[in-house]
């Protein structure tokens, strides 16, 4: 899955923006429950009062409360106020020292906050040991009762002082609410903001990674010889190319979005646990580990299934794929019900499979409901105790629970992203099958460039071939040379190896023994691209893509004039029906060529090859659909456009290849006659029988 992330490169600066701006959205969303505790802590229970560090205090009261601190102290809260009108008035300080202030004043605001006006005289004019003595004894008392307690006291010394300064107790409260809420509203904007912005950088990441990955397969599927696409079928390199593909996109889609702000959030509200109550963290890791189990069984149970997901899709494509290439002749032997029958055996497996891990996971949202809700019954349990015996305020406990429910909600979230994980990571472990591929027909690193005084010339030096995993040769010591202009026909029964010999010219397999010299070098020393620059190849099976007349004829030459095209339609024998039909050239082919017939696909077949002007033709029994006389006048045609070419035919007919300057007659995967027709008749059993079953005895003894 990591070696994904190699797609993205380009897209690097939006993945750091992505991970800044989801710091950005868990600062925001962990910040919120801490003001809802100050809301309930400090703007309901203590009226605006945050801590017991009052802003402005009367002299007498302050110097009241010095009564009761040590000589340290005393110094540390002098120097944190300024006297103006026989009134003390904080100064600028930081967070760290108004806590200090806090934590000094809250014992001496306890104290004085509990004593009347006559017992506060009488402590001022006792001598300085005993008031030493009697505070030493009060603080000793005093650390018994909860920092809250403390907290609240010195709060409650700190409302009686502003209201003897008469400030309006009731607005401070309102003011310190709407404030603390405004910054609510503000953290939620910008919490949103950065969600959509991460919602939309996220979305453009995966859509790059996409695109790269299905260019990327692609090139490499291209790249593959017969060899590597026979390890891998079609209908699975198109589910690698698309399903596999979207798989990984929708992943990372929702990767950035949960799966990384998961932890972050989950991180900062440990730590902000941590910091409002550490009391009840027992709970979290509890809920922790009930949710690890979990997960660690579901996945246990699920992870197989998903591997066998995605290959069971590709069994399904494969079945459709027949079926619907299939149909003629399906519909000729009366076999729908058959491959009906065929393709609900691969539905019924897929939707059986998926039932199965949809299933599983469905148990997932309702356990983590369950399991949230009683977390929060839990903490309200432990937490009222904790209110009720002073160790905890109110606001504290509803931080705490907000907390936790976000920590169960970022483990709640990785859950959810559980159930595209394991189908993810199998589709990316398919997709990095086909890249980490060996292509076994490749360039050499020090490629030879062909000689052009021998342009057009082919040579067999003893080649031998074996089909990977076949045990044995398709092809035995082959051997022959055809020289520029020349015309070598192959002929032999079905399975002797004829078209195989022709596909080792371009390198669709290798040779496995000897070699094929193109021009005078070696074509596993050649460039690809020049060695198949050379060749005008026409298929067994005639090939049309899905476009116009024009745009096939151009296919192996896109500079090709209208007046080039028109010729080599010609050639091939295809301008009549070119002409008749309404928009000429430009008249539409469907996919597969299936809105034309099979011999006027192969004659523009031939034309695409001929518009090319290659210096070899290689015409794989390029003729079979075609009738008598078309087949004669094409050659004829052919003949004087290849005059200055090496032409490579292979024909089932005796009388397409009569002509030919040299024919090799292939049985079995070996030469078993070579020679001219008339020389061929003389010498090779073979030869002589498949002209008497083709030609009649009249034609033969004219020969």
């Amino acid at each position: 899955m990591l070696k994904m992330f190699h797609y993205m490169k380009e897209r690097w600066h939006y993945i750091v923006m992505i991970i800044l701006l989801l710091f950005v959205q868990a600062f925001c969303d962990l910040s919120l429950p801490d003001y809802t505790s100050k809301i309930v802590n400090v703007g309901i229970q203590q009226k605006g009062v945050e801590d017991g560090v009052p802003e402005t205090i009367e002299q007498k009261n302050l110097e009241t409360l010095l009564l009761f601190m040590e000589q340290e102290e005393q110094d540390t809260v002098l120097n944190a106020y300024e006297i103006e009108d026989e009134q003390y008035r904080l100064k600028k300080i930081t967070k760290e020292e108004r806590e200090e202030l806090n934590s000094i004043l809250g014992i001496p605001e306890l104290i004085a906050g509990s004593m009347k006006a006559e017992e506060l005289q009488a402590a001022a004019q006792m001598p300085k040991e005993q008031r030493e003595a009697f505070l030493g004894d009060a603080r000793a008392k005093l650390e018994e009762i909860p920092d809250s307690i403390i907290t609240q006291k010195a709060v409650s010394f700190v409302q009686e002082e502003y209201k003897q300064q008469g400030q309006d107790m009731d607005k401070l409260q309102t003011n310190y609410i709407l404030f603390s809420g405004l910054k609510m509203l503000g953290l939620a904007f910008l919490a949103m903001a950065a969600a959509v912005m991460v919602t939309f950088l996220s979305s453009q990441v995966a859509a790059t990674l996409g695109r790269n990955l299905r260019n990327s397969v692609y090139r490499k599927v291209i790249s593959f010889s017969g060899e590597e696409l026979n390890h891998f079928s079609i209908a699975s390199l198109i589910t690698r190319s698309t399903n596999d593909v979207q798989q990984v996109q929708m992943l990372f889609t929702m990767l950035f979005r949960i799966v990384l702000y998961a932890p972050i959030l989950g991180i900062g509200g440990v730590y902000k646990v941590f910091q409002t109550d550490a009391s009840m963290t027992w709970i979290l890791a509890l809920a922790v580990v009930v949710i690890t189990l979990f997960v660690f069984l579901v996945f246990k149970l699920v992870m197989p299934k998903f591997t066998k997901l995605q290959y069971l899709i590709d069994e399904l494509n494969l079945v459709a794929r027949e079926i619907l290439t299939g149909v003629p002749v399906i519909r000729a032997f009366s076999r729908e019900k058959h491959e009906e029958e065929r393709f609900e055996d691969a539905n019924a497996k897929l939707t059986k499979t998926n039932l199965f891990v949809n299933r599983c996971m469905t148990f997932m949202m309702p356990f983590m409901m369950l399991l949230m809700n009683a977390i929060t019954v839990l903490i309200v349990w432990n937490g009222s105790h904790a209110v009720d015996a002073g160790n905890m305020q109110v606001g504290n406990m509803m931080a705490f629970m907000q907390y936790a429910m976000q920590i169960i909600m970022a483990f709640l979230m990785i859950t959810m992203m559980s159930i595209m994980i394991p189908r993810a990571n199998v589709a990316a472990k398919r997709i990095n099958e086909i890249m980490e591929t060996e292509v076994s027909i490749k360039d050499e690193e020090n490629p030879v460039q062909p000689k052009e005084e021998q342009k057009g010339e082919v040579v067999f030096e003893h080649v031998g071939f074996a089909y990977p995993g076949a045990d044995g040769n398709s092809l035995t010591d082959i051997s022959f040379s055809a020289k520029k202009g020349e015309t070598v026909a192959f002929i032999g029964s079905t399975g002797s190896g004829k078209s195989t010999l022709v596909n080792l010219i371009p390198r669709f397999f290798d040779v496995t023994e000897g070699r094929i010299l193109v021009d005078g070098v070696d074509i596993r020393q050649m460039p690809l691209h020049e060695l198949r620059e050379r060749i005008g190849y026409v298929p067994q099976k005639g090939v049309l893509f899905s476009g116009t007349i024009d745009s096939n004829i151009r296919y192996g030459k896109e500079a090709a004039t209208e007046a080039e095209v028109q010729r080599a339609a010609e050639i091939a024998q295809a301008w009549d029906f070119i002409e008749e039909k309404e928009d000429g050239v430009q008249s539409a082919i469907a996919q597969g060529g299936t809105n034309v017939s099979g011999g006027q696909k192969q004659r523009l077949s031939i034309a695409r090859a001929i518009a090319k002007n290659p210096e070899i033709y290689i015409f794989d029994d390029s003729f079979s659909a075609l009738d008598y006389k078309t087949d004669v006048v094409l050659r004829r045609a052919l003949k004087k456009e290849t005059k200055d070419a090496t032409t490579l035919i292979v024909a089932q007919r005796i009388s397409t290849i009569l002509h030919a300057d040299k024919i090799l007659v292939l049985d079995e995967g070996h030469v078993v006659g070579q020679g001219t027709h008339k020389e061929l008749l003389k010498s090779c059993d073979v030869y002589r029988q498949i002209a008497m079953s083709q030609l009649s005895e009249e034609e033969l003894a004219d020969e």
